[in-house]
């Protein structure tokens, strides 16, 4: 009997959920190019990147975890010493100053679009797999005239999401590896299971969808 979809109780269930994927799922997926995304207002993403980054370490998986700023990267570095030498930031890596091997696992932590020099070059030189934590790519144009639109759009539209929790006006978009996006109504007594979709579905539809 098929399963119906249904949302999280909370962000720790959440988090377990993709921890689940990452841990378990990760080396049989085919694309190098693998996203999450959270989009809560004021979520603090530092704690639950270096809980994944203890989680990973304890599985033995080969990594790191990569801030933009150097600011971040001694934040993070403070906070849990024991992760100390599997932080760094993207210049750090392009620079060689952060010991990488090709085969790991980057995590790349929120990347902006004023940093998209900084991460293409990240992306163009890793030949293993990126895991792209709260991208925010798509915010603002990047690059001058034609050319550079098409690049970032070319970048942006590489990403696979893993999993994605996304609320939404009067309901919520989430993806779950290996499932479709799912998309949940909000009602009175709570959120309801819409329908799925093999992509992830766009304001259009959604609207068509939750008014129906």
């Amino acid at each position: 009997m098929k399963v119906t979809p249904s949302l999280p109780l909370d962000l720790l269930e959440a988090e377990q959920d993709f921890s689940k994927i990452i841990i378990h799922d990760l080396d049989h997926m085919d694309s190098n190019r693998l996203a999450i995304n959270l989009k809560f207002e004021g979520i603090r993403l530092m704690p639950i990147i270096l809980r994944l980054g203890e989680l990973l370490l304890g599985n033995e998986y080969s990594f790191l975890l990569l801030w933009s700023d150097a600011g971040s990267v001694a934040l993070a570095r403070r906070d849990n010493p024991k992760l100390k030498e599997y932080i760094c930031s993207f210049g750090d890596l392009i620079t060689g100053k952060c010991n990488s091997d090709k085969k790991q696992l980057l995590i790349a932590v929120s990347p902006q679009p004023y940093d998209y020099d900084d991460f293409l070059k990240v992306c163009e030189s890793h030949s293993g797999k990126i895991m792209m934590f709260n991208g925010r790519l798509e915010d603002t144009a990047v690059g001058i005239g034609s050319i550079g639109r098409e690049r970032r759009k070319e970048l942006i539209s590489s990403w696979y999401f893993v999993y994605s929790l996304e609320p939404i006006s009067q309901g919520a978009l989430m993806v779950k590896y290996p499932h479709e996006w799912n998309l949940f109504r909000l009602d009175q007594d709570g959120y309801r299971f819409v329908n799925s979709f093999p992509s992830k579905p766009d304001l259009d539809t959604v609207a068509e969808y939750l008014i129906a």
